[in-house]
């Protein structure tokens, strides 16, 4: 095989380059967490380890894109690009005008927060989210990422995703998780899975709350059975078989 000629090594220089200015860009942005409205170029600096001169030129190009602002103060913060692409990445499940509506009366019989979760690698993201009026509550970010392995929506997507793992069989047979302070140790959740029309695995319905209300038995059998009918009716509008959720209906009601 003969060597590479000087231009194809400038092409691939150019372009391992390329990758390296867009993975320090990622990085900037993923430098802003869910409670940061705004970094100064020092933070930014020290959250990813770049040279300050690096982020500046950096910001300038993201500024230039939408996804930064640089605000009055000298600060910087998330620009509206990334909002667009979100409202593109939810759009793109399909599911949001079947979802949210269920999501806003389920929260509202409850009084707790009714989010809908989809499974991205390791992580699970919230997609939509209806939060309560009351003061006291579980807060949950949408777009936000968190440890599939930890919360109630993380089991049950984790259970029904494919392949199917052993030590998930019990949550399978079940057809539904609870979580008592595993993410968050005030917070309880429950959640049940919504398929489609072939089968799949479309997300996972949850409901979370403060765990010294939600977590009391009878709090949570009466937050189990509303949200196994909130996920059978977002799982009969997708076209989806609801038989499993009528049995565990049925075995929730006998308990």
């Amino acid at each position: 095989m003969p060597d590479p000629t000087p231009a194809s090594r400038a092409l691939d220089s150019a372009e391992s380059s390329g990758v390296a200015v867009l993975d320090r860009a990622f990085s900037l942005l993923a430098a802003f967490g869910p409670t940061d409205a705004r970094l100064t170029l020092t933070e930014l600096s020290r959250r990813t380890g770049l040279y300050k001169s690096t982020v500046l030129r950096l910001l300038a190009a993201l500024e230039h894109g939408g996804f930064i602002r640089k605000l009055s103060d000298g600060q910087y913060a998330i620009g509206p690009q990334p909002l667009r692409l979100a409202s593109i990445y939810q759009g793109s499940f399909q599911v949001g005008h079947v979802i949210e509506p269920i999501l806003e009366r389920l929260s509202a019989a409850t009084g707790e927060t009714a989010s809908f979760y989809v499974r991205h690698g390791d992580k699970r993201i919230a997609l939509f989210r209806v939060e309560p009026s009351r003061a006291v509550r579980a807060s949950v970010q949408v777009g936000q990422e968190y440890a599939i392995a930890q919360g109630a929506s993380g089991k049950v997507l984790l259970a029904f995703s494919s392949p199917a793992m052993p030590d998930h069989e019990a949550i399978r047979e079940q057809f539904w998780a609870v979580s008592h302070g595993e993410r968050d140790p005030e917070t309880a959740s429950a959640a049940a899975p919504v398929f489609g029309a072939t089968g799949e695995l479309q997300g996972a319905l949850a409901l979370s709350g403060p765990r010294e209300r939600l977590a009391r038995p009878d709090a949570l059998h009466a937050a189990c059975r509303q949200l196994l009918e909130a996920a059978r009716e977002a799982t009969k509008a997708l076209g989806g078989s609801t038989t499993r959720h009528a049995l565990t209906l049925e075995r929730l009601g006998q308990s």
